[in-house]
């Protein structure tokens, strides 16, 4: 896989099941190097195998869901320069109607039970701010006023000036008259035709709401509403002004309605703090009377993965469970729990209706397809990922190796085609509380093309091991989890004799910038390094960062002295590694200044370093950046280590 083939990874979107489980409809989408952009439209895939086609020719669309009576699909579409606004079709085709104008667009949509409303967020901004008044560009609004501590987000920017709101919209009838005006005009002019119904919005205020869902007739979502929501991570579910649970110390993070009615619930026990995220899975509740019931334990199932949700089949949950790189269907019901899948597979969506299950899911051989789950198999009903095969890719060998206190460290190798000895490069991976998995990953493939050998682990710090795994460097970052990722580079190099042990590279974005920065300080071994996006300075941290104000406090503690001894920037001095650091210009998770304050220091010192800054891109550049800048800085990766290795 070359770096240009990023057009070929087809990423899959939750899949939505006809009510009647004939068809499944996703969204899927691919990074375009002619549009530099995500494109993608709606693909209809018949469960029992029978055929996959095109439905919608947008130049984004994205979340489909069927109506409940399932003659509709909703969906969002996303045009050239313009905001994602929603959209219903027919669900045997036909030309979609566009429901809404949102200035800012709109996200999370979800139909009413009768068929007849969508409920969805927007975001709505203040007067005067986001071109709300013509000719009035940002440079001249007026100047913002911050009362509290979480007033951005990366990838965003400011929020408290375009709070999240839940907005109602009917649903004009399929194949129905188009609406005009009714009103009769005062000039004798004839009528207008409104292309788009009006929406109401249901919440207002200074905060934002997520996860709009129905229950019952009443529309409810997730909001932080207390006092204290600037100082800790808490939120409750609501209905209207009324609060379904109570402020304890849970974060909700999705929340669905089964048939009965009853209701199921994504939710994070922060501890007393209500800050206490370092490591901590969530788990299932079951609200009975706004009460929240624990149905999974928290120790053993992990349902934390970005985008896991809850569905229903038959009498059982099924929810998503990371674990050593994988990400596993759990069935829960009043007898217990069982994983409906295993092996290396990633499931990142799934639906049903009755007994039939659908899923989405990546593999080592996938990045995305669509699959029906029968007896613990998954049968694929589609092969998106079959050019990227054709462009060629590579299998990494899992491995399980001991740590110098004997910890069982969980990665793989990546070996490039030819004879070796190859040289070698150790990548690490952001979170830290995140993982390596065993999916399709463009990155050790772009490396491996290249002609590098990728060694790549889950250190303690890691998610999908458990919590004291994933809390072990808590007060403690650069300790064992630096241990864990040489230790496995090592045990790596003794089995793999056609590793290069004499040309060595090392690699991470996020807290991978940080652990790399962090190695290079104290052990000399590596030929050149490439820090990215790093978390490089806690104490700078805080006050920059969208997340500066819990995030260095939790993982790195309050005390200065032990602050310092975890912190890069505090070691920078003992830099001698050839350095390439790699930051983006927007990036507000870590603000470019950890970056350049680093590079600076080392700079300084004489080592040979460079700092490449992509303008316009965010902390997610390598995931969903630019295409034409992802490429390039692939481009850049392995021209800087084709110098030194």
């Amino acid at each position: 896989m070359r770096a240009t083939d990023i057009e070929k990874l087809y990423s899959v979107s939750r899949p939505s099941l006809s009510p009647d489980a004939s068809t499944v409809v996703v969204s899927v989408t691919h990074p375009s190097l002619d549009a530099d952009a995500d494109v993608g439209q709606l693909w209809s895939v018949k469960v029992d195998g029978s055929g996959t086609s095109r439905i919608t020719r947008g130049r984004l669309d994205t979340a489909p869901a069927f109506s409940p009576d399932g003659h509709s699909i909703a969906f969002i579409r996303s045009l050239k320069g313009a905001a994602p606004q929603l959209y219903v079709m027919d669900a045997h085709g036909g030309e979609p109607h566009q429901l809404t104008d949102a200035k800012l667009g709109v996200r999370d949509i979800q139909w009413s039970p009768d068929s007849t409303r969508i409920a969805y967020v927007s975001r709505v901004p203040e007067q005067g701010r986001y071109g709300t008044v013509d000719d009035l560009g940002a440079a001249a609004e007026p100047p913002r006023r911050v009362t509290g501590l979480n007033y951005k987000s990366n990838g965003l920017g400011y929020t408290n000036d375009r709070r999240a709101h839940v907005f109602i919209v009917d649903v004009p009838q399929a194949g129905g008259e188009p609406a005009y005006e009714t009103a009769p005009r005062t000039d004798g002019s004839l009528p207008d035709y409104h292309p788009v119904p009006a929406s109401t919005q249901l919440t207002n205020g200074d905060a934002d709401h997520t996860c709009v869902r129905f229950i019952g007739d009443e529309i409810a979502w997730i909001s932080a509403q207390h006092e204290s929501r600037d100082t800790d991570l808490l939120d409750q579910i609501w209905r209207g002004s009324t609060a379904l649970t109570e402020l304890g110390s849970l974060s909700y993070s999705s929340f669905e309605t089964a048939g009965d009615g009853t209701v199921y619930a994504i939710a994070t026990d922060m501890g007393e703090s209500g800050l206490g995220f370092v490591g901590t899975n969530p788990a299932l509740y079951r609200l009975d009377g706004g009460t929240p019931v624990r149905l999974t334990d928290p120790d053993s199932v992990d349902p934390g993965e970005v985008g896991s949700h809850l569905s229903f089949a038959s009498d059982a949950v099924l929810v998503q469970d990371r674990t050593h790189g994988t990400r596993q269907l759990l069935s829960v019901s009043p007898g217990g729990s069982s994983a409906l899948t295993s092996g290396s597979i990633e499931i990142e969506g799934q639906a049903a209706s009755g007994d039939t299950i659908v899923v989405t899911y990546a593999s080592p051989t996938t990045f995305g397809d669509v699959g029906r789950l029968e007896d613990g198999v998954v049968t694929p009903l589609t092969d998106f990922s079959a050019s990227l095969r054709g462009a060629g890719i590579l299998q990494a060998t899992e491995s399980t190796i001991a740590g110098r206190d004997g910890y069982p460290i969980h990665g793989w190798i990546m070996t490039p085609a030819g004879e070796g000895p190859h040289p070698t490069l150790l990548m690490i991976h952001g979170g830290p509380f995140a993982s390596y998995s065993v999916h399709l990953f463009d990155e050790a493939q772009v490396y491996a093309d290249a002609g590098y050998a990728v060694v790549f682990c889950n250190p303690r710090g890691s998610a999908g091991y458990g919590q004291q795994h994933g809390r072990s460097i808590t007060g403690a970052m650069g300790t064992v989890d630096m241990d864990d990722v040489l230790d496995f580079l090592d045990g790596a190099l003794a089995a793999h004799p056609d590793l290069d042990a004499t040309r060595l590279g090392i690699l991470g974005g996020s807290y991978g910038g940080y652990l790399t920065a962090w190695i290079i300080a104290h052990d000399h071994r590596f030929a050149a390094a490439i820090v990215e996006r790093g978390f490089l300075d806690p104490e700078a941290f805080v006050g920059s960062s969208d997340i500066g104000w819990f995030f260095p406090q939790q993982y790195t503690g309050t005390d200065r002295e032990l602050i310092r001894a975890q912190s890069p920037q505090a070691v920078a001095g003992q830099v001698r590694t050839p350095t390439l650091v790699i930051h983006s210009e927007d990036d507000l998770r870590c603000p470019i200044s950890q970056a350049e304050t680093w590079f600076a220091r080392v700079k300084l010192n004489g080592v040979d370093s460079e700092l490449l800054v992509f303008p316009g891109e965010n902390h997610e550049l390598s995931r969903s950046g630019s295409p034409r800048h992802r490429v390039q800085r692939f481009d850049a990766i392995i021209e800087w280590f084709g110098r030194y290795l």
